[in-house]
């Protein structure tokens, strides 16, 4: 048996063979499964031979056919005989992969997307396959320029979901929350390719140090104008096998999530509680702030996303770090002097990183993530010491998600207050209640929730 499923897998292997077969076999598994596109997208670099070019076409195809295939579907829905949502979905993501190079790639020719994705078909589905996939490109190809798409006068949501591809739900709750103007900013800044935001490990070099050696390499970059440790650039390609990665001089992280750990103000010395920590940005900044004096205990639900974490520990250096694999729902310790519940939530705020997210959440989804927000809040309050601070944060910017499940849970809890995140963070993301509120469109970082909470003495 386990000799039948290696032949299986190596022949899908053979099948799926190359940059848009891999492609289709990453975008297939999105669909089929709860797998992360980057775990996804790592496992084929780290088992395939490709070189950077191929690994950068992969990551440009499979990332902008999940950014854009509400898009892709409609016009493909247009030129598809039958229904195209209940074709095969092989073929299903062989034509958005072709498309998505026709409609967005200028330096992919036409004829060459629609050969490679024909060829392909052939090989995996056979003839017929082949030929619907030539059929369906070709005859777009020929209209390209008179496609016709939703308008803005009839149905102004319809429009924007389809236009910046985004599901239809996200955009009617957005309009109603921000109006159409606004709204379109932030499908807009929601669809931009994200640079890459590098965090300086001050254990190992100084911010001045790191950014001669960067202009040593003419490496590009721009200071945050939120953070002092953090750069910008879009230089680095292959960031994870430099030398400087290997060694622990930074760390990738968004801004948004440095400001979340800056808030809540780590002192050498303390006992720190990281209680959903993978897969270790946070952690790893508390135990270079601390200086690897007192000890971050970093707490996840599971052992393989914990090792996440240990490992980017032991990369910048950290010897302060507990690791603890428990539920943060009911872990419990001695007392901390400060906690960081980093919950899980919608996502909303980092879609453009994670454009699977706009395929597979649902409106549910939040009410169901809250629960798990509250409970976790509430957990962390008993093993806080009075006096102590903790920080309940998120990835999103979807109200229920953020200040609406702290006013619940002050509510509950009289012995908290807000601690105004003025004290600590650059005033242009602070709101006028106290906490840190970023939008990709109005502050050019992802979208997040910050909100630092004191327990009375």
């Amino acid at each position: 048996m386990e000799q039948q499923e290696t032949q299986y897998r190596e022949e899908q292997k053979m099948l799926f063979a190359g940059v848009r077969g891999t492609a289709v076999k990453i975008l297939n598994r999105v669909e089929r499964t709860d797998s992360y596109l980057d775990k996804l997208i790592d496992a084929e670099f780290r088992s395939s031979e490709f070189n950077d070019l191929d690994k950068s076409l992969l990551m440009e195809i499979v990332h902008g056919v999940l950014r854009w295939q509400s898009k892709l579907d409609w016009v493909l829905n247009g030129f598809f005989h039958g229904s195209f949502s209940k074709a095969e979905v092989t073929v299903r993501n062989t034509l958005r992969s072709a498309l998505y190079q026709i409609l967005f790639l200028d330096k992919v020719p036409d004829h060459a997307a629609v050969n490679e994705a024909v060829e392909f078909i052939k090989r995996v589905r056979g003839e017929k396959a082949g030929g619907l996939v030539n059929g369906v490109l070709r005859n777009i190809i020929r209209n390209k320029e008179g496609i016709h798409y939703p308008d803005v006068q009839n149905d102004a949501a319809l429009y924007l979901s389809t236009m910046y591809s985004f599901p239809l739900w996200m955009v009617k709750r957005w309009m109603n929350r921000f109006g159409f103007y606004e709204t379109e900013k932030l499908l807009d800044a929601q669809n931009q390719k994200p640079g890459l935001t590098l965090r300086i490990n001050t254990m190992k070099t100084s911010v001045d140090d790191f950014m001669k050696m960067f202009d040593l390499q003419n490496i590009s970059y721009e200071r945050s104008q939120y953070l002092p440790m953090f750069l910008k650039t879009t230089s680095l390609s292959n960031i994870s096998q430099t030398e400087i990665f290997r060694r622990g001089f930074f760390t990738i992280q968004d801004e948004s999530a440095g400001l979340a750990a800056l808030l809540l103000d780590v002192k050498p010395g303390e006992r720190v509680v990281d209680l959903c920590s993978a897969p270790g940005g946070k952690t790893t900044f508390f135990g270079e702030v601390m200086k690897n004096q007192g000890e971050v205990i970093a707490v996840d639900k599971y052992q393989t996303r914990l090792n996440l974490v240990k490992t980017a520990c032991e990369r910048v250096g950290l010897t302060n770090i507990t690791y603890v694999a428990a539920d943060g729902i009911e872990f419990q310790t001695e007392p901390v002097d400060k906690i960081l519940i980093d919950a899980p939530c919608s996502g909303l705020g980092v879609l453009s990183k994670k454009p699977d997210i706009k395929i597979k959440r649902e409106m549910r989804d939040i009410t169901e993530v809250v629960k798990v927000q509250e409970l976790l809040l509430n957990n962390a309050a008993t093993i806080l010491k009075p006096g102590g601070a903790m920080v309940y944060s998120t990835c999103t910017i979807e109200p229920e998600e953020n200040f609406e499940v702290v006013k619940k849970f002050l509510e509950l809890h009289p012995e908290f207050e807000i601690d105004h995140a003025s004290k600590y963070i650059n005033e242009k993301v602070v709101s006028p209640d106290g906490f840190v509120e970023t939008f990709p469109h109005r502050n050019g970082i992802d979208g997040s929730f910050s909100i630092r909470l004191v327990k009375q003495s």
